[in-house]
């Protein structure tokens, strides 16, 4: 009984800190995710400043219209089109100035600074 209350803690204890090193790891990734929100036709904010190898997720939060984000000049595809409380990501490992504009909804535009 005494071994089988060992292995117990041991399994306990070792769950703990696998739980904790997943949730500081979700939190550090989380961390490096910066959202673009989609209301009224427009990217909010407009021109947004990330560092190198952050994510942006544009978040649609339109009552029933859908976006896409398209990086159309660099000629990249146009992502799925993305409706309401939907989200799309796209990871920036590259310097610069980059800008895109709603596929469906031209009038719609924005810019990523990657520094």
């Amino acid at each position: 009984m005494k071994k089988l209350l060992v292995v117990f803690s041991l399994v306990i204890s070792f769950t703990a800190c696998a739980f904790n090193g997943n949730k500081e790891a979700t939190e550090k990734s989380e961390a490096d995710v910066v959202e673009v929100t989609m209301i009224k036709f427009k990217f909010v904010p407009e021109v947004i400043e990330i560092k190198k190898g952050q994510t942006i997720r544009w978040v649609n939060k339109e009552k029933r219209q859908y976006h896409s984000v398209f990086f159309e000049k660099y000629g990249e595809e146009e992502s799925d089109y993305i409706f309401p409380d939907e989200t799309f990501d796209k990871l920036f490992d590259k310097v610069g100035e980059f800008d895109y504009r709603c596929g469906p909804h031209p009038e719609m535009i924005g810019r990523v600074i990657v520094k």
